[in-house]
């Protein structure tokens, strides 16, 4: 959800010139979508815990349906799909490409979702090693979907991606999500399934669409998920 000042002075009861000093101080995570400031439910609940303000309600609801089941790793991978040959020529034009291949609603402002990757990959690569990336938000985007999507997106070439390995990358795991549980979930099992080696290896070959459901289908078969806790400190 892209809450605005309005929003969040109301949900930390404050006053809005109040929200437009604290982003002025950079003490509060906000960011600068098309001339508008805007904030992630997620980001902005972890900072208000942290500083023991008195928030709303409002800012803990999430907008997800309590005691649905996640969507195993198959699934959200299908609702996302695999692309190939994806443009770009650096990381925030691979990026760009990736959004606009994106299974999103009409209504979600794609330019946001761009900017959100980008915020978070200032605070750290997302490039894990051996080519391969996991583009996503440092919090899961509250996002006007009815379920999860993760994309795997080989680029027509490699791009330098800060990662871990000093290597370039040229395959792209993006994970866009409506709920933190399920956002944590997925990152899990992602996790888990890229350190199966036939999985891994049909995503460094780039294989077809085929193999790479087969594949993840067999790894899965094996995963017991661990419970996902949210903690707040």
């Amino acid at each position: 959800m892209k809450l605005t000042i309005r929003d969040v002075a109301t949900m930390i009861n404050v006053s809005e010139r109040t929200i437009y000093r604290w982003i002025d101080l950079e003490v509060i995570p906000a960011y600068r979508i098309n001339e508008q400031w805007r904030f992630n439910r997620a980001e902005l609940l972890a900072w208000a815990t942290a500083r023991r303000l008195n928030v709303s309600s409002d800012l803990l609801l999430e907008p997800e349906t309590l005691g649905s089941a996640t969507p195993s790793f198959t699934e959200t991978l299908s609702a996302g799909g695999v692309f190939y040959r994806v443009a770009g020529a650096d990381k925030a034009s691979a990026l760009r490409a990736v959004v606009e291949l994106s299974k999103l609603p009409d209504d979600v402002d794609r330019n946001w979702v761009f900017e959100m990757l980008l915020a978070r990959e200032s605070l750290e690569s997302t490039g894990i090693g051996d080519g391969i990336a996991i583009p996503h938000v440092r919090y899961p985007i509250a996002l006007h979907t009815p379920k999860p999507l993760l994309m795997l997106c080989f680029l027509e070439q490699s791009v330098e991606f800060g990662a871990i390995d000093g290597q370039p990358v040229r395959d792209l795991f993006c994970l866009l999500s409506p709920t933190i549980r399920g956002h944590l979930a997925l990152l899990s099992r992602l996790a888990f399934v890229l350190r199966d080696p036939r999985f891994k290896d049909a995503v460094l070959r780039e294989a077809s669409r085929d193999e790479i459901f087969q594949e993840a289908k067999r790894v899965e078969a094996g995963f017991v998920p661990a419970p996902v806790t949210i903690e707040a400190t």
